[in-house]
């Protein structure tokens, strides 16, 4: 048996395999490549970028916790100037399809960065991080539909030859909303989930531990939650929508993998483990590819949502 077909499609964008990086894990390339063969991955999503350039929050703003991670980095970038002139010239040099992950603070800042952005040929696609809890607005637009709808939108008039992704938060009453709202704006796929909103506590100091108070909670921890809302949009949103799904939250094996494709992801991101797995990428996609091959799949568009009920 020939070796399995391992492309899917992300709207206007064809990648190689069905694995991606997650935004905030790997800076913007070069600062990753000393440590693992980034061209492996099918894509490659840099840091969040900003029209200005942020210095994010104050320190303590990582820490461990039970099966994962907090992190409050406040979206903290070089911002679009730099990005355009260095970041994004050095990421080219991946080898592998680059995905830019765009912040802002209004409608107009997310439109004004993507459209500097979509007209850079290094640059796939755009990933629009309207979910970040981690700043004092972070999610104003990924908790109200009727935003959500805009601002997607309103980016899709200017991003017109790479693929727009829109990522979802898990902090809303009904997920489904959030993506009905991002696919009716104009988004070619969906990613989710981002992080969830969480606390540690020093019991000595009896303080916060994060400087922020709460922060972005992901990991393994968060796996079954993620597993869950990408096998509920997929159904009821995503699939009869023809939309793609990026699943992400807690990847570390190539069985985590599987459980997102077959709750309906057509690729997944791996973020959190790559801090202390800088090959989990590379170990991910020659799982799937056995996978397939020990199950007679000669496609991975066969295991999308492919649940048996």
């Amino acid at each position: 048996m020939s070796a399995p077909d391992l492309k899917i499609r992300l709207g206007p964008v064809e990648l190689k395999n069905p694995v991606l990086t997650a935004s905030g894990t790997c800076g913007y390339g070069p600062e990753y490549s000393a440590f693992a063969d980034l061209a492996m991955p099918g894509g490659f999503t840099t840091k969040s970028v900003t029209l200005k350039p942020r210095k994010g929050n104050a320190p303590q703003r990582i820490v461990e916790t039970s099966g994962g991670m907090l992190n409050a980095i406040g979206l903290a970038n070089v911002g679009l100037e730099e990005f355009v002139s260095v970041k994004a010239p050095e990421a080219a040099k991946i080898g592998t399809k680059i995905f830019a992950n765009v912040a802002g603070h209004s409608i107009d800042e997310y439109v004004a960065v993507c459209e500097q952005i979509d007209a850079l040929d290094v640059i796939s696609g755009i990933e629009l991080n309207v979910s970040c809890p981690n700043v004092a607005d972070g999610l104003t637009f990924g908790t109200d539909p009727k935003l959500l709808a805009e601002v997607t939108a309103e980016c899709r008039k200017v991003v017109r030859r790479g693929a727009l992704i829109v990522k979802l938060s898990p902090n809303v009453t009904d997920i489904t909303q959030m993506a009905r709202a991002a696919i009716d704006g104009g988004a070619d796929a969906i990613s989710m989930i981002n992080t969830l909103l969480g606390m540690k506590i020093d019991i000595h100091k009896r303080r916060p531990v994060i400087a922020n108070r709460t922060g972005g909670l992901s990991g393994p921890c968060i796996r079954p939650v993620a597993i869950h809302l990408v096998d509920k949009v997929y159904r009821s949103v995503a699939k009869p929508a023809g939309i793609p799904i990026v699943g992400m939250g807690g990847i570390t094996s190539w069985q985590d993998a599987i459980e997102f494709i077959l709750a309906g992801a057509t690729a997944v991101s791996v973020g959190t483990a790559l801090f202390t797995h800088p090959d989990a990428p590379m170990r991910i996609i020659a799982g799937i590819e056995e996978y397939l091959r020990k199950n007679s799949m000669a496609s991975i568009r066969e295991l999308i949502g492919a649940l048996n009920e």
